[in-house]
C-alpha cells in the first residue's frame, strides 16, 4: 500500500523546540525501523529529577537510562524536533512506497465515492482512497468531522527556549530532565542536540487563548511568576535571550474521530495537555494501531478507522485526565505544595518507575 504525505511547512524547516519520547513512542519507532535513526540525533538523559521551587530541594529522582529501557524495552530520548524529523525524513526518503509533498496548506477535501480530494489553499489539488488528517490542535479538517468542536483555553501559557549547554551550571548540565514544581509554574529542562543544548520549558497559569505555537511575545509575566524562586532557576531564565510562546488549550471529546474516508489523528482527534509529555507519543500509538487496523481490514477504511477509533478511546481519555492531573500536582501553592513534597520524598525511585507501567508498558499500540 502506497502513501503520500501532504507536509504543510517545508521538510527543511529547522524550527521547533525540544520533544520528550518515552518508552511507549520509542517501541514503535523501532517496530517501524527508525528507532537507530533517531537515537543517533537524540540524548538519553540517565535520571527524571524533581526539585522544589523556592528552595531549589531535590525531592525525588526517577531512573530513566539503562534502567527504563531494560524495564519496558525500549529507550527514553530526549532531542530537538528538527532532528527528529531530519531522522524520520530520511528514512522516509528511502522507501519507494512513500511519496512526500511539501507546501501543501490542506484548506479543503471533497469525498466522492471512493476517492478523497484535498485542496491546497493556493488551489493544488490531489486525491487518494483516504485521508488521515493529522493537521495539529488548529486542525481545520476537524471542523469537518465534529463541526460544534471548540478548544478551550486551559488557563495557562508555555514558555520555550534553548541554552547552549556549555553556559550553565549545575543542576542544568547534568544529564537528566529535570522538572522544578512551583506555585501556578512549573519549569522542564533537558539535553537536546546530542548534548550540545538544553531545552527549557516554562509554564505559567497566566496568558490567553492564542493560536499557534511559536509566538514572540513579552515574556514578563513569565519573570513573574518566577521572582520566588531559588536562585538556580532564576539564573537559568535570564540567561534566555529569546521566548517563544504558546497558549495551552483542552478540547471535550469528541463524538467521532472519523466520517467516511477521513479520520483524525494525533492533536487533530485528542488534544492533551503537556504535563505527561505524551502528546508526540499518542501520535505515534494511533498511527500504529491505525495501520494495524487497516491491515487487519485489507485496507478497507469504512472497517479499518472506527476500529481504530474503538481501540484507541479509552487510553486517549486516561492519558488526557493523568496530564490534567499532573499539572494540579506540579502547580500546588503552600501548604498544598509541602503535602505534596513529602510524599514525593518518601517514593523510592524504582516504585516511582513502577508507578508508570501503565503508560509506559508494552501493551501499546493495541493490536486489531
Amino acid at each position: 500500500m502506497s502513501a503520500m504525505v501532504l507536509e504543510r511547512s517545508t521538510f527543511g524547516d529547522e524550527s521547533g523546540a525540544g520533544i520528550q519520547l518515552g518508552p511507549n513512542a520509542t517501541r514503535i519507532l523501532r517496530q517501524l525501523g527508525v528507532l537507530d535513526a533517531v537515537e543517533r540525533a537524540g540524548f538519553k538523559p540517565e535520571a527524571i529529577a524533581l526539585f522544589d521551587a523556592p528552595s531549589a530541594r531535590r525531592l525525588a529522582s526517577m531512573p530513566l537510562g539503562q534502567v527504563i529501557e531494560e524495564r519496558y524495552g525500549a529507550p527514553y530520548l530526549t532531542l530537538h524536533r528538527a532532528d527528529l524529523h531530519a531522522s524520520l525524513l530520511a528514512v522516509c526518503r528511502g522507501k519507494s512506497a512513500v511519496e512526500l509533498r511539501d507546501g501543501f496548506d490542506v484548506g479543503e477535501v471533497q469525498t466522492l465515492a471512493d476517492v478523497v480530494v484535498a485542496k491546497a489553499l493556493d488551489g493544488e489539488e490531489t486525491e487518494g482512497t483516504s485521508l488521515i488528517a493529522a493537521d495539529g490542535l488548529w486542525s481545520r479538517l476537524r471542523q469537518r468531522i465534529a463541526p460544534s468542536a471548540e478548544l478551550r483555553f486551559a488557563g495557562a501559557t508555555a514558555w520555550r527556549a534553548l541554552v547552549p549547554r556549555h553556559r550553565l551550571g549545575e543542576p542544568f548540565t547534568a544529564p537528566i530532565v529535570g522538572l522544578w514544581l512551583g506555585p501556578n509554574s512549573h519549569l522542564v529542562h533537558y539535553p537536546v542536540c546530542g548534548g550540545d543544548a538544553v531545552n527549557v520549558v516554562a509554564v505559567v497559569e497566566s496568558g490567553g487563548a492564542a493560536q499557534g505555537w511559536n509566538r514572540e511575545a513579552d515574556p514578563r509575566d513569565l519573570y513573574a511568576a518566577f521572582k520566588t524562586w531559588a536562585a538556580p532557576a532564576r539564573t537559568l531564565i535570564d540567561l534566555v535571550e529569546t521566548w517563544r510562546c504558546w497558549s495551552l488549550h483542552q478540547l471535550a471529546p469528541l463524538p467521532r474521530w472519523h466520517e467516511g474516508r477521513i479520520a483524525l489523528l494525533g492533536d487533530a482527534a485528542h488534544p492533551v495537555l503537556p504535563y505527561l509529555a505524551q502528546g508526540a507519543a499518542l501520535a505515534m500509538e494511533d498511527a500504529a494501531t491505525l495501520a494495524a487496523s487497516l491491515e487487519a481490514a485489507r485496507g478497507d477504511e469504512l472497517l479499518a478507522f472506527p476500529h481504530y477509533e474503538a481501540l484507541r478511546r479509552a487510553r486517549v481519555r486516561r492519558i488526557q485526565r493523568q496530564a490534567a492531573w499532573y499539572g494540579l500536582l506540579y502547580h500546588l501553592e503552600s501548604p498544598f505544595s509541602l503535602a505534596r513534597n513529602f510524599v514525593l520524598g518518601r517514593r523510592r525511585p524504582e516504585a516511582l518507575l513502577a508507578s508508570f507501567d501503565w503508560l509506559y508498558g508494552t501493551k501499546t499500540p493495541q493490536k486489531a
